[in-house]
């Protein structure tokens, strides 16, 4: 499949929220599909898009070039599982086109099931640097939390991941009684391997059917146990995301924490999500959104223009996050909608 490229000028007025945030980052969602059903994400029945709701990737190319024109200078591809989507080596590389022409880094994030088959053509499009999600490397644990997933078939992307080039950072939720006692381990193993580690706080988004507040660990006490091994100190790396880098004495492996339930990152957010059927969600623990879909197949790009300044002052100052015995998730759609 060809995409082709829309020719754009960029425009004069950057995307500047209503609290005069700059908003240079779009993660965008290419599929609600994933061949993994990880716990504190999905639930273990789901219902998928039907395929006339979903944006072609066509559709996505075009929508990516009016952002990159606005001024956005990252864009981070996420699922579901953005390797699924059937195609998805064309929309990379057509986006890949817009690096050294305003944009400055094209990313992924992947369970790393099928990163084996696509490893070499990300690195050719342009893209360098991946995150992989894996929180466990023990094959029955790992296949406990993913309901059924193969820890060989992600030890094998990311070997191939290496070997094409690209830098690594693994992306592993923090689960209490569920892998707590890897974190350190996994910091270890990342070590060795060349990867960077980004822990993250699991998020009350969408009914999975099983109560996050079981699992909820505070990154507060994973990094001070952490620490009392591998004393922590905050350095100043920023990957656009919300993660804050420390390093680790003894170690080379920046550790990444992402916090939004013990310390909000909102002050700074600079991102915004667009869904696989071309809803823009200004923040990813509110329903409020904009939908592009409509008005891009009734309209084309130019239909669209207006709809980002309306987006952008929707954005809210902050998520609402909240976790405890009882409480309702912040909103119905699951993190694999827009990506985390």
């Amino acid at each position: 499949m060809a995409i082709a490229a829309l020719s754009l000028q960029p425009q004069l007025s950057p995307l500047v929220d209503g609290l005069g945030r700059r908003i240079s980052y779009l993660r965008i969602s290419v599929t609600d599909r994933c061949d993994l059903r990880c716990r504190y994400c999905m639930a273990e029945r789901m219902q998928f898009l039907p395929k006339n709701q979903v944006l072609t990737l066509e559709e996505i190319a075009l929508l990516a070039d009016l952002f990159v024109a606005r001024g956005i200078t990252k864009i981070r591809l996420t699922g579901g599982e953005p390797l699924v989507r059937r195609d998805i080596g064309d929309l990379v590389r057509r986006i890949g086109r817009h690096l050294g022409r305003g944009l400055d880094e094209l990313t992924l994030t992947t369970n790393g099931t099928r990163l084996a088959d696509h490893a070499i053509d990300l690195f050719d499009a342009g893209v360098r640097r991946i995150n992989v999600s894996l929180d466990s490397r023990d094959p029955d644990r790992f296949a406990h939390v993913t309901r059924g997933g193969k820890l060989d078939q992600v030890l094998a992307g990311l070997d191939a991941a290496r070997a094409a080039g690209l830098a690594v950072k693994i992306n592993m939720v923090a689960l209490k009684g569920v892998n707590e006692d890897e974190i350190l381990p996994m910091l270890r193993w990342c070590d060795g391997q060349g990867f960077d580690l980004t822990l993250i706080e699991t998020m009350p988004l969408g009914e999975t059917g099983e109560d996050r507040t079981d699992h909820y660990l505070p990154l507060t006490q994973v990094s001070a146990m952490i620490d009392a091994h591998h004393p922590l100190t905050p350095i100043a790396d920023r990957t656009g995301g919300p993660a804050r880098y420390h390093a680790a004495d003894g170690l080379s492996a920046r550790l990444g924490l992402i916090t939004p339930l013990t310390r909000n990152f909102c002050a700074d957010c600079n991102r915004i999500r667009m869904t696989c059927e071309g809803k823009i969600f200004m923040c990813l623990g509110h329903e409020d959104h904009v939908d592009f879909k409509a008005a891009l197949r009734d309209g084309g790009p130019d239909a669209v223009q207006p709809l980002i300044d309306r987006a952008l002052r929707l954005k809210p100052a902050a998520h609402d996050f909240h976790i405890g015995a009882g409480e309702r998730p912040a909103t119905h759609r699951h993190m694999s909608v827009t990506g985390g």
